[in-house]
């Protein structure tokens, strides 16, 4: 039988995780990535690349009546100009009009990552001095916004994650389906609502994203067959939390949470042990989590995201993993590797293991 090590050396690493961003990185180059960043996320809060991504001309005139009744056009028009000043929408008609440009159908595809960053992350990031310093604790000082976190989280699925998750899944049967860290619950809810019959269940942490995760599930009309519940998996896996409601689920996924889970020293030999026998019915894990980067120090270019997630883990004192750490887990807990692939952000993996 293939071993998870076999697997994955037969599938090729994508080109693009090695990055393009030159490192080192210039001044000038860092002074504008960030703003540029900030950018991103606020056209994307006042809805500017959902328009864009329907209409590629928008009127700013429009865009300003339609905004709200205390909207500053101004400072609107200001941010659209600070966009194109960074090649994503081009001005025309005297800048009453923006053109959306291949570069920005590129950010609007990639957008997810800045509302993580930005949106979810900023505080972490501006107080990283007070973190390092002993000034200040995260998770009591410093808060990462988890609903940004969610938000993010789902755009990049809809985005460029979808599409391999459903390959994946088709060859996986299921009635009932549990997604751990499942966010506002937008994956569950796709997944279920594309297979008659079933239904799905999402767990997370996050009081906010739970109650972004009831709204995307009315919305999509599914009230019936899918469940968000709020819950640390923590719980889950080891004090025996919900145990009733999971009985029934025949198989488990979980996407970018399982470094949370394994971040206990003390408990992370027996984490998948202990998920096994939280969820008795499920025969099939469909595991998902990015990884660190090998030989990270030495890269000559960088890649989108890996470098924040790194730094954000670090700052909030949560170890990452090697690949090899979570297939030697995986092995121990008795969950062997049927498939594995790259999953669209740069050191991710994904694998879907049956349970002996």
């Amino acid at each position: 039988m293939k071993t998870a090590q076999d697997l994955t050396a037969a599938v090729p690493v994508p080109a693009d995780w090695a990055g393009a961003a030159p490192a080192p990185i210039g001044v000038d180059q860092a002074f504008n990535g960030y703003v540029a960043g900030t950018v991103i996320n606020a056209l994307d809060r006042l809805g500017v690349w959902d328009r864009l991504a329907v209409d590629p001309l928008l009127d700013l005139r429009v865009l300003a009546a339609e905004t709200g009744p205390a909207v500053r056009e101004r400072e609107l028009r200001e941010v659209v100009r600070a966009a194109a000043t960074c090649g994503w929408v081009r001005l025309q008609n005297d800048g009453h009009t923006a053109l959306l440009t291949t570069a920005g159908q590129e950010v609007i595809r990639m957008r997810g990552y800045f509302t993580w960053g930005v949106g979810g992350y900023n505080e972490v990031f501006a107080q990283a001095h007070r973190i390092v310093a002993g000034e200040a604790e995260f998770g009591t000082d410093v808060l990462r916004d988890e609903a940004m976190v969610a938000l993010g989280s789902g755009q990049n699925d809809r985005s460029f994650m979808a599409g391999t998750l459903d390959s994946v899944l088709a060859d996986v049967d299921f009635s009932v389906l549990a997604d751990l860290g499942s966010g506002i619950s937008a994956r569950v809810s796709r997944v279920v609502g594309e297979r008659p019959g079933t239904r799905g269940l999402g767990l997370d942490i996050s009081g906010p994203a739970t109650d972004l995760g009831h709204r995307t599930i009315a919305e999509a009309g599914l009230a019936d067959r899918v469940r968000a519940i709020r819950t640390d998996v923590l719980d889950v896996c080891h004090r025996a939390a919900h145990r009733e409601t999971l009985a029934e689920v025949d198989t488990v996924m979980s996407f970018f949470l399982l470094h949370d889970l394994l971040a206990d020293p003390v408990t992370r030999p027996h984490t998948f042990t202990r998920l096994r026998e939280a969820f008795p019915a499920a025969r099939t894990f469909v595991f998902a989590d990015t990884m660190l980067r090998p030989d990270s120090q030495d890269s000559a270019t960088l890649p989108v995201f890996s470098l924040g997630y790194e730094l954000a883990h670090a700052l909030m004192g949560v170890p990452l993993h090697t690949k090899e750490t979570y297939e030697e887990l995986f092995a121990g807990a008795g969950l062997v590797p049927r498939r594995v692939v790259p999953f669209g952000t740069p050191h991710s993996w994904l694998y879907v293991l049956e349970a002996r």
